[in-house]
């Protein structure tokens, strides 16, 4: 797992700043001073960056007493060339914000939710947090425009109003290439005029992810804890898709959810057709999930044939649909295709039972929390295995 944050030793007194990394370079561009330059052993430091931060054990040349001198720890040395970080002088914290090379980027925008979900592994909190969007305002003109895709979370972003605006401008202006894809549980796009905002800034590709739990209105009202939550959703979804805005449906997998798979995907099906993609998703053991985890975990291979069923059911209307969070060994093997490498590569693992196996490349691998409850039929695949198995799940044994 990568870590994303670290104490540095040394503090003063400074304002926080954000800051693009330069490593494996001689060279200092025009804007070296919105740059902190990465030291390797045996490098000189070179003058003119905002800091400088130091791999590699201590080096009394190195340490002159110099508040713009840092000694990184070792779980940070993977930092790259453009990745974007953001120092505390005061207390001490580095935080990774970007990592050029990622596929994998999302900026969390608040903490703050109008929802709480019984299996939310980012669990809501109150207070202000607007610094979180000044700092990544701050931070979209730094990164490269090259990035493939950037994702925006929470929380639930669209309470910051303006806020969510500005941010989605500065991502066209500075990275009109990047997909952005949006968190969102689709409650405030009930009003239409949000919607209308977000599609005025005619943003070249944006998509809203937008978690639906059940056909049923008091079941889905049930997992987010709110009522009259499936009501806003679905009328959210409708507005957006009014504006011209592409919308992917996310379901999570649960004890409270899989029962009803194949009735929840001949609702989508029959109303709303019109949706970009369908995501089916594995729990993440976090937040919320930890302490309901008696009443939301079910091994994954005790509802693979309600999810087959589902999937069937979508692609056989036309609608595209992948399975994300899932290890390839727990799924029947008519799913593989739909099945994506979907979690985050710094929180990401593969485990022992995992060494050898032949379609670990393609697997989605694990949680790094999955540690607390785990599928009973993890195993290592090889190639006999693959060659002489074949797993069979009925499709034909529900009535929707």
């Amino acid at each position: 797992m990568i870590k994303l944050h670290a104490r540095l030793e040394q503090r003063f007194d400074a304002e926080p700043f954000i800051a693009r990394v330069a490593r494996g370079r001689a060279d200092c561009l025009p804007d070296r001073d919105r740059e902190v330059l990465f030291v390797d052993p045996g490098e000189a430091l070179v003058p003119g960056y905002r800091a400088c931060l130091v791999a590699g054990g201590p080096d009394e040349h190195r340490q002159p007493v110099n508040p713009k001198i840092w000694q990184v720890p070792e779980s940070l040395h993977y930092l790259a060339d453009g990745d974007i970080v953001r120092i505390s002088p005061r207390s001490g914290e580095l935080w990774v914000m970007y990592r050029r090379e990622s596929a994998f980027n999302s900026m969390l925008l608040t903490e703050q939710c109008n929802s709480y979900c019984i299996m939310c592994s980012q669990p809501p909190k109150a207070g202000d947090d607007s610094h979180l969007i000044r700092a990544y305002l701050d931070a979209i003109p730094l990164m490269s425009q090259d990035t493939c895709e950037l994702g925006i979370t929470g929380g639930e972003p669209t309470l910051l109003g303006e806020g969510l605006l500005e941010v989605i401008r500065s991502c066209k202006e500075h990275l009109p290439k990047t997909s952005l894809h949006m968190l969102s549980n689709g409650r405030m796009f009930n009003y239409l005029t949000l919607c209308r905002e977000i599609a005025a800034i005619d943003h070249p590709d944006l998509m809203v992810g937008i978690p639906l739990y059940s056909d049923l209105p008091h079941r889905h009202d049930f997992v987010v804890q709110a009522e009259g939550a499936f009501d806003q959703t679905i009328r959210g979804i409708m507005n957006l898709a009014r504006c011209g805005i592409s919308v992917e449906i996310r379901m999570v997998l649960h004890r409270e959810t899989v029962d009803r798979l194949p009735q929840f995907a001949r609702f989508i099906a029959r109303n709303l057709p019109f949706v970009d993609h369908v995501a089916l998703m594995g729990l993440e053991m976090m937040g919320f999930v930890r302490m309901n985890l008696g009443s939301l975990w079910i091994d994954p291979v005790d509802y693979q044939a309600p999810l087959l069923h589902a999937v069937v059911h979508l692609e056989q209307h036309g609608l595209n649909v992948s399975i994300y969070n899932h290890p390839l060994c727990v799924l029947d093997r008519r799913l593989w295709p739909v099945a994506k490498k979907s979690i985050s590569d710094w929180k990401n693992e593969y485990l022992e039972e995992c060494h050898g196996c032949v379609v670990q490349d393609r697997c989605g691998g694990f949680f790094a929390s999955s540690s607390l409850r785990r599928s009973d039929h993890i195993r290592r695949l090889t190639s006999e295995v693959l060659s002489t198995e074949c797993q069979v799940v009925p499709t034909q044994s529900f009535t929707l």
